[in-house]
């Protein structure tokens, strides 16, 4: 602007007052100092309308960039500053035409706000329910890829109204990760599903290994059997590879006791199978007989032949099946009671009688106390299992564990027969020594 152009702006918009420079009142705005009078009034002004046509020339960049840009939101913030700028930028000129001009700007900004974020309110609904369709989705890889994708054109996607905004986030957000939740969910419960049906393939490995090389011939025949129907039950979709894998560590067990088996048999093709049986039974007996005679013995010395007697056991041979239960159960009793009154006299030992209180009588007394005790303990357990048994519905799958409580629950009666049995024999040795006294 020339300097004659720019001194009638100045005269115009401004004055001199004394020594200040003064603008004068515009729109609501009232007159205000802006500067000193340096030397000349003159100078002073068109000092001052200079300034203005800097300042003039900054709104005048910032609205071509607005008129030229897609984007016209970012530049918002620097428009109101400029405003802000109007009403106390210290120089002269027309700043009621930059403010209206401001003004426009402002608006047509806030339009063009108002208008994207009703696209984005619609864009982000849009999404939501997208979403909201997809929470129960069994297509994993697909639904997950589309989630993923709508993710990222949420993200992407320009802001709402603040008061819309948490609302929408938290639908949105809320939807995505219930679907990603059943999904993992669902993987989780497959691993764990996979990994149950391998834990039961080596548990039976495991057992069919730990008995392949037993001399007990008929009853590890049976238990092999038994494993192998356990196989059968099991089921589930393991990969191919690792299915063969665990099938043929299984068989070369169930081979390797079965070929031993065929070589014990044909090796005793030439003895009377009935004299073979017999003798096998007396050995058993004989050995039921030691064992019953072990009670007379100390503790610890009937323990450990105890012990022995179990190895020998199993390295006699089989006898009649409608005598083997018989013999068997005696063997088991009679061990049992030697093996509970080890476990008695280890509990009593941690339980010392007072002195005055540890007689004879008063030792055997304690003892018949403690068995007493085991007792309700075991009746309590067995009546657990008793329960269980009665409330499990008569199905294949359920055999198995029907089979394990039934064992278990015959295994309990057998002890609280062996410690009424001990209690017994203890209330003699108490009248014995009662007789000893006296």
């Amino acid at each position: 602007m020339e300097t004659k152009d720019l001194s009638e702006e100045a005269h115009k918009f401004g004055y001199v007052e004394g020594t200040q420079v003064w603008l004068k009142p515009f729109m609501n705005f009232p007159a205000r100092q802006v500067g000193e009078v340096k030397e000349v009034p003159e100078d002073s002004l068109l000092y001052f309308a200079n300034r203005f046509e800097n300042f003039r020339q900054k709104v005048d960049s910032l609205l071509e960039k607005i008129e030229t840009s897609e984007n016209k939101g970012s530049f918002l913030m620097k428009v109101l500053h400029l405003k802000e700028q109007v009403e106390k930028y210290d120089a002269i000129g027309d700043f009621e035409a930059l403010h209206h001009r401001l003004s426009a700007a402002e608006q047509e900004i806030k339009d063009a706000i108002a208008k994207n974020r009703d696209k984005n309110l619609s864009t982000k609904v849009t999404l939501i329910q997208q979403a909201e369709e997809l929470i129960d989705s069994i297509d994993w890889q697909e639904t997950s890829d589309k989630l993923k994708e709508m993710r990222q054109t949420w993200i992407k996607t320009g802001p709402v109204e603040k008061s819309l905004t948490d609302e929408l986030e938290e639908r949105f957000r809320t939807a995505v990760e219930a679907f990603f939740t059943r999904k993992k969910e669902f993987f989780q419960d497959k691993k764990d599903m996979l990994s149950r049906t391998i834990d039961k393939y080596k548990a039976l490995i495991a057992q069919s290994e730990a008995v392949k090389n037993s001399d007990e011939w008929e009853e590890t025949s049976k238990k092999l059997k038994d494993l192998q129907n356990q196989w059968k039950e099991i089921g589930g979709n393991l990969p191919r590879k690792m299915s063969n894998d665990l099938w043929n560590s299984f068989r070369a067990a169930n081979n390797h006791f079965f070929e031993r088996l065929k070589k014990h048999i044909n090796s005793q093709k030439t003895e009377s199978k009935d004299k073979y049986l017999e003798d096998n039974l007396a050995k058993k007996k004989a050995l039921v007989a030691e064992a019953e005679e072990l009670l007379e013995r100390p503790t610890s010395e009937a323990v450990s032949r105890a012990k022995e007697l179990q190895a020998a056991w199993k390295k006699i041979g089989p006898v009649k099946q409608d005598e083997s239960d018989i013999v068997w159960e005696g063997f088991l009793v009679a061990c049992d009671k030697i093996f509970e009154l080890s476990s008695l006299e280890h509990y009593m030992r941690k339980r010392p009688l007072p002195e005055g209180k540890n007689s004879e009588n008063d030792q055997i007394h304690a003892r018949i106390n403690a068995l007493r005790e085991f007792i309700k303990s075991d009746k309590a357990e067995l009546e657990v299992l008793q329960t269980n048994l009665d409330r499990l519905h008569p199905n294949q799958s359920n055999e198995t564990f029907r089979t394990m409580l039934e064992g278990k629950i015959k295994n309990f009666n057998r002890k609280l027969r062996t410690k009424n049995e001990l209690i017994e024999l203890l209330k003699k040795r108490t009248t014995t020594s009662s007789n000893k006294t006296a």
